[in-house]
């Protein structure tokens, strides 16, 4: 198989050899971006061939890694600390793996297609390689690159192996169109290619430089994302090695492997996680199976605007509220609900958290329980996932917000009862919450429910230690399954083509309804009292 990091073990491929210098004429470059892995390979094993040089070439590129002191969490204005670590690990293991090959990474700085271009130049480069990526910012990229290539008389390399299936290949056997069920991408996309069966035993080496500045791999310091020293990193490690190692730790149990079924995995499991954690490997990707990952590529591949809800055609049209109040409470582990927040604060200090563990949050903020708009949900796992993928990213969102691929919104992970049924005592609650860590089990899922003598006994007052509820769950689910069977029927009244006004219109009868509901409640309260 082939992924950004491939999982292949080394053994099973023979070595080949790249063509001995004295045979050799061209100059090539190699252009790392997602596949910094030496294993399984395509673009590396063609860049060998008829090579006397050979330029491994990463860009550190400031979209992407710009301090921004205004984020809500150190880091980029993109990403925060754990992906950013996690991604220089990898750049450090793929240096290394290269120097055992005869070669090194060469680390530049800049804006990436005026850097290449620039080495393209200065080299004397005859042949450019890089792994086709399908995410827009990406291919926005190589058609500039590719534009200067075919004028300068470059020849071009780019070959399909961050995915299985080459998405575009899938569109054309669906009439052009995206498939937007599993069922139908599993009939068209048909057996992946074999990967690689060779690897490499050494690389032409790398030519002259010229007085161009070569870095090495920056440590997150000295990338100046301010004071971090009380930050926690994830205990997952970055890089190629460390995901062969997983992977063969992982095979070593036959019994495991065989009975592994990935929808029954344990949530609450963190110690000794339920799954293989080959996810931030695949990215370097969301925790899903390989054939859902190219799923979803393939889909964002053909779906213009598959980031946003706006532009969408796939996405239904909803008028989510604009709470900022209940997204901070959510991402900064302040909702009250302990299996929520508990999730929140392994998001944040380790960067990864169980595929089920994700849907209950994504559930909680959108159709669940906030109705808070599924991109602001996105940019949050985004920023704090060490596996963030733009496709499985903006389509697990979609999929758990109801927006797209799945419509059961009646369907709700509970904030309550699901947790509970794989970890009644509430252990995972106990350790990334601390605050409720001597809260007896009966009340650890619902803290506010225990009488103030068990909370002081339990050194934890309900609205000082650990907040209230930001929801009451009962009312929530209900007024969001509501609110979703309205939105549902504007789309099919329109025929999916919902106005900005349409929207206006519904989310101000939202706030009506909201109001007379809250009056109501408080004149049932009096008359109770």
């Amino acid at each position: 198989m082939r992924s950004s990091l491939s999982l292949s073990s080394p053994s099973l491929f023979p070595h080949f050899s790249a063509t001995p210098p004295s045979m050799a004429s061209n100059n090539s470059l190699l252009w790392f971006r997602k596949g910094l892995r030496i294993h399984d390979n395509p673009a590396l094993e063609y860049a060998c061939k008829d090579s006397k040089h050979l330029y491994p070439v990463f860009v550190l590129d400031p979209h992407y890694l710009q301090s921004d002191p205004t984020a809500f969490s150190p880091g980029s204005s993109r990403a925060g600390l754990n992906r950013i670590k996690f991604f220089l690990e990898s750049l450090v293991d793929l240096d290394s793996s290269l120097q055992k090959l005869g070669s090194r990474l060469l680390v530049f700085k800049g804006e990436p297609v005026e850097v290449v271009i620039r080495l393209l130049k200065q080299w004397d480069v005859k042949k450019l390689c890089f792994e086709f990526d399908t995410e827009p910012y990406y291919q926005s990229l190589d058609k500039r690159i590719k534009d200067y290539a075919s004028s300068a008389g470059i020849e071009v390399y780019s070959p399909v192996s961050h995915t299985l299936f080459n998405p575009a290949d899938i569109i054309q056997k669906n009439a052009g169109k995206p498939p937007l069920t599993y069922q139908s991408f599993l009939k068209l996309a048909g057996t992946p290619s074999s990967p690689l069966a060779s690897a490499s035993s050494f690389l032409p080496p790398v030519g002259v430089t010229g007085d161009y500045e070569i870095l090495r791999v920056p440590t997150v310091e000295e990338l100046g994302y301010g004071d971090i020293s009380q930050e926690e990193f994830t205990p997952f490690k970055g890089g190629e090695s460390e995901a062969l190692k997983r992977l063969k730790e992982s095979l070593i149990d036959k019994e495991w492997v065989a009975s592994f079924e990935k929808p029954k995995g344990d949530p609450s499991a963190f110690l000794k996680p339920a799954t293989t954690v080959l996810s931030p490997y695949l990215k370097i990707l969301a925790s899903l199976q390989l054939l859902w990952r190219d799923f979803y590529y393939t889909v964002a591949y053909g779906t213009p605007n598959f980031d946003q809800m706006k532009g969408n055609k796939i996405c239904k049209q909803i008028p989510w509220d604009d709470n900022d109040e209940l997204l901070i409470a959510w991402r900064e582990a302040r909702t009250g609900y302990p299996w929520i927040d508990a999730i929140m604060v392994q998001l944040r200090q380790w960067g990864w958290m169980h595929h089920l563990a994700r849907h209950s949050v994504a559930c909680f903020l959108t159709r669940g329980d906030l109705f808070v708009h599924w991109e602001k949900g996105r940019d949050v796992f985004d920023r704090l996932l060490i596996d963030s993928d733009w496709a499985i990213n903006n389509g697990n969102w979609m999929w758990l917000s109801c927006s797209s691929f799945f419509y059961q919104y009646n369907r709700i992970y509970s904030p309550i009862s699901f947790g509970k049924k794989y970890d009644p005592s509430g252990v995972y609650i106990r350790h990334f919450l601390p605050a409720l860590k001597d809260m007896p089990k009966e009340y650890i899922y619902e803290p506010w429910t225990a009488p103030i003598s068990v909370q002081n006994k339990a050194k934890c007052l309900i609205g000082r230690d650990y907040p209230k509820p930001v929801v009451d769950h009962a009312f929530a689910s209900k007024d969001c399954k509501r609110k979703m069977g309205e939105a549902y029927e504007l789309n099919r009244r329109m025929n999916g083509l919902v106005r900005e006004e349409d929207l206006k219109g519904l989310r101000r009868k939202f706030e009506e309804d909201q109001g007379q509901s809250q009056k109501s409640r408080s004149l049932k309260q009096k008359l109770i009292g």
